[in-house]
């Protein structure tokens, strides 16, 4: 199969626009061009040609994972499952997932430190941190870890029930405080706390 042509500058996302004499379109990455020392009017063989089209994909997977590193932090079975879902081969996301890590660029224990961290930042509960780290498909063993030391929250309810009910609040209003705190991850026994601070009288406020 030979080459037509071969862009003279990358788009944006730095990759080469490779047109095939039967029309066929690649986008390749200038490592691949160089690789293959691709031109115009260059003809490959099938193996060639297979060959150059599994390093695309390689690479393409690699160079996403980058992109995707460096907006969010990800575990690995995360970005995995990113790269997957942006149409990489299982075989070349988990290439690209061993290459990132190889280069210490994912790291698990490291994201699930960040992840918590932002969730306690955020004044969250531990049972949205909890939620956080398998969204994010932190493996188990990292749990017990990054959670030991986990900050009593009640300043933080205290302050979140303070900011919904006044002196007018009544039954309603204090029913959606308790929801929005269960939503933020606090146990109800942590918002009874809270409440406890802010209402006189909480009796019928059942326990966990």
């Amino acid at each position: 199969m030979k080459i037509k042509s071969v862009a003279a500058a990358p788009d944006r996302l730095s990759r080469y626009r490779v047109v095939m004499e039967d029309e066929t379109v690649l986008r390749l990455y200038r490592q691949t061009v160089q690789d293959f020392g691709l031109y115009p009017g260059m003809e490959l063989s099938e193996a060639e040609y297979a060959n150059l089209m599994a390093a695309a994909g390689e690479m393409s997977a690699k160079m996403r994972a980058v992109r995707i590193i460096a907006t969010t932090s990800v575990s690995q079975k995360d970005l995995e499952h990113r790269l997957l879902q942006k149409g990489e081969t299982e075989e070349h996301a988990k290439a690209a997932v061993a290459w990132m890590k190889e280069m210490s660029l994912v790291d698990d224990r490291a994201t699930a430190q960040q992840v918590v961290s932002n969730c306690i930042r955020k004044g969250y509960g531990l049972n949205r941190a909890k939620q956080a780290l398998y969204e994010k498909r932190i493996p188990k063993e990292y749990w017990e870890e990054v959670l030991a030391d986990y900050p009593d929250q009640t300043d933080n309810i205290v302050a979140f029930l303070k900011s919904r009910l006044d002196d007018n609040a009544d039954q309603k209003d204090v029913k959606k405080a308790i929801d929005a705190l269960l939503r933020r991850g606090h146990s109800y026994s942590a918002i009874r706390r809270g409440l406890e601070q802010v209402l006189a009288d909480c009796e019928e406020f059942a326990e966990d």
